[in-house]
């Protein structure tokens, strides 16, 4: 298999304008009765980070293994690195890489054994091998470590080790499936700075899922939610927050009487007497301050304290999926709700 070298591309270009990575149309995968993917279309352009988040057997694996092709898709078409991934299946397998949700690490072997073994399963030369092996051992601070037995490992190294055999290859696009799982919280952010490093760095795709809904929040451009084999929502974190009802402006008053003033300027908020707040619907947005910081102003009304609160992605995931696939509910649905 030929390695395939990405060029780096330019932090000035956005997104939205450079070339896919990965397309798919009505991508779906059924055994028999039972669908497993249910028509999902997918645009990811080169050198961003995609997360695909849902619950268990939402179908997140399924679809790598499709786009990695390690099994075909039932219905649908998908180009990835440029390739049809069905007459192509060779090319798309010689730029991408693929990390499980398990580490593919062999015991019996030390770090350094383990990149070459891979080295050699791509047709590099004994040199150039060795070269590509030290430069990922010290990227991945797996040096010192290098020479001794991969079953020492702490969880943490085992999947630096596993990501860096990933890497061997140079690949295009590199799919992650749930590769933090099990990790403590320093492993897990070591993990992110490497895969921040990828993409800035050497400009590669990162295609991932998870269950941490802070991983996908701290690493992606784009994400998408995953229920029921059906692709509920799509978009930045942010406008996933903005769909979830629920964001408001928070004053903190200094006494009952001031409450009281506060509250009758603002019928539609939430009253707390004893914590003396008032709780605002809005989105938080800078109109929607100045609006209340004007109103309270007019009305010569002072507020110790203005907080924002928005949904995080847990309050997303939670409302977007676990519902049963005959609901209905959809990215449209809940949109229309939040207004």
């Amino acid at each position: 298999m030929k390695s395939t070298s990405m060029p780096r591309l330019s932090a000035s270009r956005s997104p939205e304008r450079r070339p896919p990575a990965i397309t798919a149309r009505g991508l779906a995968k059924s055994y028999g009765d039972k669908v497993v993917l249910d028509g999902i279309d997918l645009h990811i352009p080169e050198g961003t980070v995609f997360a695909l988040l849902g619950p268990n057997g939402a179908g997140k694996t399924t679809t790598v293994q499709i786009l990695s092709t390690l099994i075909p898709a039932s219905a649908g078409q998908a180009r990835v690195a440029g390739r049809d991934l069905v007459r192509e299946a060779d090319a798309v397998r010689a730029a991408i890489g693929v990390t499980g949700q398990f580490s593919a690490v062999d015991n019996l072997f030390n770090a350094r054994e383990n990149l070459l073994l891979m080295a050699d399963l791509h047709h590099r030369s004994r040199r150039e091998g060795r070269r590509r092996a030290d430069e990922l051992l010290q990227r991945f601070e797996l040096t010192e470590a290098a020479a001794r037995p991969v079953a020492t490992f702490s969880g943490g190294m085992r999947r630096k080790l596993d990501l860096a055999m990933t890497l061997v290859g140079d690949p295009r696009l590199i799919f992650l499936d749930e590769p933090t799982t099990g990790l403590d919280p320093r492993s897990r952010r070591t993990m992110w700075e490497i895969i921040r490093s990828l993409v800035a760095e050497d400009g590669v795709t990162v295609f991932l899922t998870t269950q941490y809904l802070e991983e996908a929040d701290q690493l992606a451009d784009r994400i998408a939610v995953l229920d029921h084999g059906k692709l509920v929502a799509e978009g930045t974190a942010d406008e996933l927050k903005q769909q979830i009802p629920g964001s408001h402006i928070r004053l903190k008053l200094a006494d009952a009487d001031r409450l009281a003033s506060a509250a009758a300027l603002f019928t539609s908020a939430a009253r707390d007497d004893e914590a003396l707040t008032l709780h605002i619907p809005g989105d938080g947005g800078i109109p929607a301050l100045r609006a209340v910081l004007d109103t309270l102003d007019r009305a010569s009304v002072e507020a110790e304290a203005l907080t924002v609160h928005t949904p995080d992605l847990d309050e997303v995931f939670l409302t977007l999926t676990g519902r049963p696939p005959q609901s209905g509910v959809t990215a449209n649905s809940l949109e229309k709700s939040a207004r």
